[in-house]
C-alpha cells in the first residue's frame, strides 16, 4: 500500500553542524533569529546570513557522506530512513510533504532535504507556508496553523480515497508545532513516527479510536464559521452548549477555533450529506429539492452544501449584495444573457441555477452545465 508522508520540519540539518566547542555563540544567534524571514535575515543580520550559509555548506557535504553521517545529519532524515529500514528505494511510490514555517532557516533546511530526497528518487514537495507563519505571536502562529489544518483538510481525503496510508513523521520540526501535529494527526493519520531518544529505534504509534462528541455541533452555524462567518454567541448556547474550546469570542459574536475547525472537518460528512440546511437567505424550490435528491455520491453533497453554506455568508456579510458573488474566485455568480436567472459554480464542471426573490436566493436547478441550462430553457454553451 503506498503511503503520504507529513513530516514536520525544523533547523536541526543546520544546527547538527554547529561545532559546540568553538562555535556555541552560532547557537545563541540562530535561536534569537529563529523567527526571521529570508527578507529580514539578508536585509538586518548579515553576520547570522554568514552563519546559516557555512552551516548549508556543512550540511552538504554531511549528507555525501554514509547512512549513519546522514541520519545524524537530520531528525527528520533520520525518521524518513527509520521508516524505510534504510532502504529509500522502497519508497518509489510514496508521496512526501514537508512541513515548514516562514522562517529563512526552515526553507533553506528544507530546500536542503527536499533536493536530497529527490537525488534519492523520492517524491518530495514543501508545503507553502502561511505568510509569517512562525512562533514570533500567537496571532501569526494560530493563523499558521489555522491555514495548515486547511491544508490538511484539502489534500489528506483524496489520498485516503486513493488507497493511501497516512503517516505524520514528527521526528524533525518546531516543538510548538509538532504539539499541534501530533494532535491533529490522531485525527487524521494511520500511523504517527518518532525516534526513541538518542538511538536510531523509531517509534511508530498508530491512530487512536478517537470519538468526536457530535452532539454539541450546531451544523447550520458550524458550517457558516468554517466559511468565515461570525455567529451570535446567543445561538450556540442552546442546549447542548458549544465548549469554549471550539469557539473564539468576542464580545457576542464567536467563530471556530482551530480545533473547532478540526472537529468540524473531521464529522461535517456526517451533517452535510444528509437533509439540505436551513440557512440564511437561501430558499429551495421543488425543482432543486429533486436534483438533490437524486445526487448518491456523500462527498458530492458535502461539497454542494459547503458552496450553499458560502453564498449564504457572503449574502449576510454583505447585506444582499450580490457584487462579492460575482467577484468570489469561488463561487462566481453569473446571469444567464437575457434572463434574471443567475448560475453560480460548485466545481468546474457542476453549477446551481438561482433567483433572487425578495431578499432570498431561490435556488433552482442544480447539476452539470447541460442539466441546468436545459433545465431553465436556456439554449447556450
Amino acid at each position: 500500500m503506498p503511503k503520504l508522508i507529513i513530516s514536520t520540519v525544523g533547523t536541526s540539518l543546520l544546527t547538527n553542524q554547529i561545532d559546540r566547542e568553538y562555535e556555541e555563540n552560532w547557537t545563541i544567534r540562530l535561536r534569537d533569529t529563529a523567527n526571521c524571514t529570508l527578507e529580514e535575515i539578508d536585509k538586518h543580520y548579515e553576520d547570522v546570513k554568514d552563519i546559516i550559509t557555512t552551516l548549508k555548506d556543512r550540511a552538504e557535504a554531511k549528507l555525501n557522506g554514509d547512512i549513519d553521517d546522514i541520519r545524524e545529519a537530520s531528525a527528520e532524515l533520520n525518521g524518513i530512513y527509520g521508516l524505510y529500514n534504510e532502504q529509500l528505494n522502497q519508497g518509489e511510490r510514496d508521496i512526501h510533504w514537508l512541513i515548514i514555517t516562514d522562517t529563512a532557516q526552515d526553507k533553506i533546511s528544507a530546500e536542503l532535504l527536499q533536493l536530497f530526497l529527490t537525488k534519492k528518487g523520492l517524491n518530495i514537495s514543501v508545503c507553502p507556508p502561511a505568510k509569517d507563519f512562525s512562533t514570533s505571536s500567537d496571532e501569526v502562529f494560530t493563523n499558521g496553523i489555522d491555514e495548515l489544518l486547511n491544508w490538511f483538510e484539502g489534500i489528506i481525503p483524496g489520498y485516503q480515497y486513493n488507497g493511501y496510508e497516512i503517516y505524520f513523521n514528527l521526528v524533525g520540526g518546531f516543538k510548538a508545532i509538532q504539539g499541534f501535529a501530533n494532535t491533529i494527526g490522531m485525527f487524521y493519520a494511520d500511523k504517527i513516527i518518532y525516534i526513541f531518544e538518542g538511538s536510531n529505534k523509531i517509534i511508530t504509534i498508530p491512530r487512536l479510536p478517537i470519538k468526536i462528541d457530535t452532539s454539541v455541533i450546531k451544523p447550520v452555524q458550524f458550517a457558516l464559521m468554517a466559511e468565515g462567518a461570525w455567529i451570535k454567541v446567543s445561538e450556540l448556547q442552546e442546549h447542548p452548549e458549544v465548549p469554549e474550546t471550539l469557539i473564539f469570542r468576542i464580545e457576542d459574536k464567536a467563530i471556530l477555533t482551530t480545533w473547532g475547525r478540526l472537529i468540524w472537518n473531521r464529522s461535517k460528512e456526517d451533517f452535510l450529506a444528509g437533509d439540505l440546511l436551513n440557512l440564511p437567505k437561501i430558499k429551495y424550490e421543488t425543482s432543486f429539492l429533486k436534483d438533490y435528491e437524486n445526487i448518491k455520491d456523500k462527498k458530492e453533497r458535502l461539497k454542494l452544501q459547503e458552496t450553499i453554506a458560502k453564498v449564504a455568508h457572503l449574502l449576510v456579510k454583505y447585506n444582499g449584495d450580490i457584487a462579492p458573488l460575482k467577484g468570489d474566485g469561488g463561487v462566481q455568480l453569473e446571469t444567464y444573457t437575457n434572463t434574471v436567472i443567475e448560475h453560480f459554480r460548485v466545481t468546474l464542471s457542476l453549477r446551481v441555477s438561482c433567483k433572487f426573490v425578495g431578499s432570498n436566493l431561490s435556488l433552482r436547478y442544480y447539476g452539470t452545465h447541460n442539466h441546468v441550462q436545459r433545465s431553465e430553457g436556456i439554449k447556450g454553451k
